[in-house]
């Protein structure tokens, strides 16, 4: 798509200026004492939270701690505080009008160009071509200069520290940005331009994910604030927009975001920065609002949002995961979706909310510069969503929301999920997808990725097969796939290995007032079949009928009924779901042919 645009338009004839820093300077004393008062009083609490922390180390041992025990939180901890308490103290500085945080400022910036390494100890390999191994190379090289998400993210921040305060900090001593800007040249500037190796720039590996638009758009931040050469800056947003382009080529045409929708930060709303980026740079010249697939990537979280906080979250995916309101709003009104708006604006949070995950500073700075839009009074539609290429249905009815999926299981950030579902009622879980867990050094290495309680199809709403579960890998698939009235139907066979023997697994779930899930499997030989219903709330049993928590639900067959209690350990599947979740285990005898059907329905009112 932008290679097609380029190719007619070059960049260098639409790019007559650098477009500088977007947003007002220390100096721009007007901007800063308009800002709201909550938004100040916000960003001021926020450099009192950490003014007496000093900046933390960052060892050699916290690095490898990946390599040897397989934290990652040993080295990002430390890592991300510094980050913050940088962002934070330049805030300081510029809502006040005051030198109170500048030595903080200096501290944080003079760390930092001191780190080794702004790639984090997880992201140390570039792992393709894969000739190198973790294990193998437990500290970054100075003298291979890598770029990850968090490098290329540090760039942006020092950017924006140096264009936001860089007249204080020259009072103090010129080096002091000088090297700022030597250390954003040398390990991400010049690495983005004249290396090829790095997997996510697509010039050897074409599946890519959130890396590409994420990485692209702190690059060019960094890079139109910083260098003042318009026809340099116009090559690498050339060499951006194509590689781009590799990354739009695996997103579905639906926009469905197959990480899901808490990924839609660094995703999607990352190739809006990209976007509204080049609509500056070229004063409205290069401009996609109307393109199709860009529309329905940017509005992807309208047909995942649930109720009270709750999204779709397939994959590892968060079930009330954190979205950035202000990009969902402008990106509402980028292209003219009303709703979209509504939502980004509902979903505004604090300014500070936006450096609590990974410290995105351009992102605190467009909450702060870019007020919500005033609203009507609008009643919402029940959910009726459709999106053929992630095959993700979403249906609602009389307070009951039904969320199913087919896909693949060789899909980014990947669950062996292949036709499981969810089912909310009065807006709260009950039949759930237990989400995402801590990330670790096993959490993206494919021998260990399906040993997690998270990944395995044995902990989602699906049939085990025997003792079979379903297999990881693009061919382990759904077929079949068909969007009918109040859900979907599908044949899931493939997701499950041959040695499982599985001709025939074809599911029906269909929201009418009730649910009623019909599963007709067919083997090769005779075995047991296991339906496994992960549930919120504890189930009760009374003969074929059971409760959990505002459901009942009933079967046709005689099965054996396994109740176990899991209590919720980790701690950011915690923040989802405090306390226990439920694992329910229907299992009907050895045979060929197993025909099941369960209706779950809300709890008769006894009044």
């Amino acid at each position: 798509m932008f290679a097609a645009f380029l190719d007619a338009h070059p960049l260098a004839e639409m790019i007559g200026k650098m477009p500088g820093c977007p947003f007002p300077v220390f100096e721009d004393r007007a901007a800063w004492e308009a800002i709201a008062q909550e938004d100040r009083a916000d960003l001021l609490a926020y450099y009192e939270s950490m003014k007496d922390t000093p900046y933390p180390m960052l060892t050699a041992s916290q690095f490898m701690a990946f390599v040897k025990s397989g934290s990652r939180k040993a080295y990002e901890d430390p890592y991300f505080l510094r980050r913050r308490k940088l962002i934070a103290s330049v805030m300081h500085m510029c809502v006040t009008g005051t030198q109170t945080a500048l030595g903080d400022v200096i501290d944080g910036i003079w760390c930092i160009c001191e780190e080794s390494s702004w790639v984090i100890s997880a992201h140390n390999v570039n792992p393709f071509p894969g000739t190198v191994k973790a294990a193998d190379k437990p500290l970054p090289d100075v003298h291979d200069r890598y770029v990850d998400l968090f490098a290329a993210q540090t760039a942006m921040i020092l950017t924006l520290t140096g264009a936001l305060v860089g007249k204080q900090l020259d009072r103090q001593a010129p080096i002091i940005r000088r090297r700022m800007a030597d250390e954003i040249e040398a390990r991400v500037l010049t690495p983005f331009m004249t290396r090829d190796d790095f997997w996510w720039m697509g010039f050897i590996r074409k599946d890519l994910c959130n890396w590409t638009p994420w990485i692209i758009s702190d690059i060019l931040m960094a890079a139109s604030i910083q260098w003042t050469d318009s026809l340099r800056f116009a090559q690498m947003a050339d060499r951006a927009c194509r590689m781009l382009d590799t990354w739009l080529a695996v997103v579905p045409q639906d926009g469905g975001c197959d990480e899901g929708t808490a990924y839609y930060n660094m995703a999607a709303g990352s190739l809006l920065d990209c976007l509204t980026l080049l609509e500056r740079a070229t004063e409205g010249s290069m401009t996609f609002w109307r393109d199709e697939k860009i529309r329905n990537m940017l509005s992807f979280p309208l047909k995942t949002r649930l109720e009270n906080g709750w999204f779709v979250n397939f994959a590892d995916c968060d079930a009330r995961p954190y979205l950035c309101g202000e990009r969902l709003q402008c990106a509402g009104e980028k292209t003219g979706n009303a709703a979209l708006v509504r939502m980004g604006v509902e979903l505004r949070d604090t300014p500070s909310r936006q450096v609590l995950d990974v410290p995105h500073f351009s992102r605190l700075l467009e909450r702060l510069f870019h007020p919500a839009a005033q609203l009507a009074e609008e009643k919402a539609a029940p959910r009726d969503f459709w999106l053929p290429d992630l095959q993700l249905r979403v249906y609602e009815e009389d307070g009951l929301i039904l969320c199913a999926k087919g896909g693949h299981n060789g899909e980014s950030h990947n669950h062996n999920d292949v036709g499981s579902f969810m089912l909310y009622a009065n807006g709260e879980p009950e039949i759930m997808d237990v989400g995402n867990m801590v990330y670790t050094a096993k959490t993206f290495v494919d021998e260990t990725r399906y040993t997690l309680f998270n990944t395995r199809s044995m902990n989602h709403n699906l049939p085990l097969i025997g003792a079979s579960e379903q297999r990881a890998g693009g061919a382990h698939c759904a077929r079949d796939v068909k969007r009918i009235d109040g859900g979907i139907s599908l044949d899931i066979a493939p997701a499950y290995g041959a040695e499982a023997g599985v001709l025939r697994c074809c599911r029906e779930l269909r929201l009418n007032k009730a649910l009623t899930l019909h599963d007709g499997i067919e083997l090769a030989e005779c075995k047991p079949v296991t339906w496994v219903f992960m549930l919120r709330n504890e189930p009760k049993l009374a003969g074929r009928k059971l409760q959990s928590g505002l459901l009942e639900m009933t079967w046709s067959g005689q099965l054996d009924v396994q109740i176990e209690e899991i209590p919720v350990t980790d701690v950011r599947m915690a923040k989802n779901y405090p306390g226990s979740i439920w694992r329910l285990a229907l299992t009907g005898g050895a045979k060929s042919i197993h025909d099941e059907t369960f209706t779950i329905e809300r709890v008769k009112s006894h009044e």
